[in-house]
């Protein structure tokens, strides 16, 4: 199983339109031109719960810590989102213990979800 960022495709801000598979469809982009990234998977997904912050997003691997976060800016946070799945592809077991190279999206984790 290669590892995944999952972005919610359905939230979006009052009045506003989802923005989800833009930021994935702009993700995918630059994960596809990363050779470090090889091994990352990007998707969308409905509804991830967490419509009052968009955009949503979680990272999974098999065996690796899943991570949950929201309040993603498509529009500013694709740089920090990458150095995040650096991170994370750089860990066997998905723990992140300073997630300072992600920069701002570290302000936006809602959740851990350990794997063992």
């Amino acid at each position: 199983m290669k590892d995944r960022v999952i972005i919610c495709e359905t939230c979006a801000a009052a009045g506003a339109r989802p923005r989800g598979a833009d930021f994935a469809g702009a993700l995918r982009d630059r994960v596809a031109a990363d050779p470090e990234l090889a091994n990352v998977e990007v998707t969308t997904t409905a509804c991830m719960n967490l419509c009052e912050a968009p955009v949503a997003m979680a990272l999974r691997g098999a065996g690796k810590d899943v991570y949950l976060f929201s309040g993603v800016e498509p529009d500013t946070d694709i740089s920090d989102t990458l150095a995040l799945l650096g991170l994370y592809v750089a860990s066997p077991d998905g723990a992140i213990t300073d997630a300072r190279a992600a920069g701002r999206l570290r302000h936006c984790l809602r959740g851990r979800v350990p794997a063992k």
